[in-house]
């Protein structure tokens, strides 16, 4: 059993061994107290006593046993119904009028409690079989198919199944949430190398596809086989299986690009100012309006937060002009930071971003809304075209202390 399913396998069913523990021990009780009130009717009331001495000490001997699955063995489940069985058809030995008069037998509904181990244990195929041996025990002992032994062994039986399925319902549910968690957590770590690969690996090979071209002579074959390997790498990145042969036209041409570098987190474990990591993106094209006292923020968020505002301010410099301006206003709120990046550039056409994430540029998708994702936060994008474009990031403190 793997580490998964094991944990699978206890927050399904650890309630529900720790139920039939108690369950138990209280009908152990119950059918001791109901032989010494009806002591009296028994002609053999040795043989109820030596059966309830062993029962007593079965129970609480074996109480380790039904503490998990794991622990619950085969071996232990048979033992544990042959005992249930056993007392069942010791019960006209002991009390001679059992088969003529409806009463209970000697382990009374500790029976049930076997059947249920079964049905915990192996779903409802083995309770099924548990039920029925039970049911036939109890026709044996009445000496006939009675309404009432009819009733209760119908009961038993629909009870155990019931909870059977139940059980395996809720493993096979656990294990696609398990799984479903599994496919999240890898998604989110391949998402959060392909932001690492974005703003490094494919600015870089851009610049050196872009300079190459400038260069001319061998420079420009270097630049050409970069430019292969950043569509091929964007394509990688996207998920795609194609590999381009070749780099268009436009896409040689307008590969232009700005590194910029994000800001160190600071080192420590206090919270980080936002505005101290925002400063380095000042400059003469682009503003920045903060409040007057420190957005603290935990170092990993305010990193995050300051790398999602960097890749929106180097798609202004790539698609927007290396003349566009950009303002970058920091709100600060009891519940959220809010960071708005606006830009003065031709906005984004309709459909372009759906297109751009079709070609592997997922500048957008992965650097600002899968960084702000990951960080519980929103990232709301506006453009008209003609007007400029606004992005607007928002992290809420809850989720971003947690």
């Amino acid at each position: 059993m793997t580490e998964r399913e094991r944990v699978v396998r206890m927050s399904v069913e650890q309630p529900l061994w720790r139920a039939l523990t108690g369950y138990r021990v209280l009908t152990m009780g119950y059918a001791v107290l109901l032989f010494v009130f009806t002591r009296e009717k028994f002609e053999r009331p040795w043989v109820a006593v030596g059966f309830l001495a062993v029962l007593c000490v079965w129970t609480l001997a074996t109480l380790p046993k039904v503490a998990g699955a794991a622990s619950c063995t085969r071996r232990f489940l048979v033992a544990d119904l042959a005992l249930a069985l056993t007392g069942i058809l010791l019960t006209p030995l002991a009390d001679a009028q059992a088969q003529s008069i409806e009463g209970p037998t000697l382990p009374t509904i500790w029976t049930a409690g076997s059947v249920l181990a079964y049905a915990i244990k192996g779903g409802w195929r083995w309770a099924g079989f548990a039920s029925s041996l039970v049911a036939v025990a109890n026709i044996i002992e009445r000496g006939h198919p009675s309404r009432d032994t009819v009733h209760n062994v119908l009961l038993v039986w629909v009870a155990s199944i019931a909870i059977g399925y139940v059980v395996e319902v809720a493993r096979a549910s656990e294990r696609t949430l398990a799984r479903a968690l599994e496919i999240e957590a890898a998604t989110r770590e391949r998402e959060r190398l392909a932001r690492d690969i974005h703003d490094s690996v494919l600015q870089v090979l851009a610049m050196v596809q872009r300079k190459g071209t400038a260069l001319g002579g061998e420079a420009a074959e270097l630049g050409r086989m970069a430019g292969e390997q950043e569509v091929a790498l964007r394509a990688l990145v996207a998920g795609g299986l194609a590999r381009p042969s070749h780099v268009s036209e436009d896409e040689s041409q307008g590969a232009v690009v700005r590194i910029v570098e994000e800001p160190d987190e600071p080192a420590g474990d206090g919270p980080s100012d936002v505005r101290a990591l925002l400063a380095p993106y000042a400059g003469s094209r682009v503003t920045l309006s903060e409040p007057g006292a420190p957005v603290l923020l935990p170092p990993a968020v305010a990193g995050e937060l300051a790398a999602a505002v960097g890749a929106a301010l180097d798609n202004v410099r790539r698609h927007a002009g290396e003349d566009a301006r950009a303002w970058i206003l920091v709100e600060d709120w009891p519940d959220e930071v809010v960071v708005t990046v606006r830009d003065d550039g031709p906005g984004i056409p309709e459909g372009r971003l759906a297109q751009a994430e079709g070609e592997g540029r997922m500048g957008v998708a992965l650097s600002i809304r899968g960084r702000l994702r990951d960080l519980g936060g929103s990232a709301e994008l506006v453009s008209v075209p003609g007007q400029g474009t606004e992005v607007e990031l928002t992290v809420p403190r809850g989720k971003a202390q947690r």
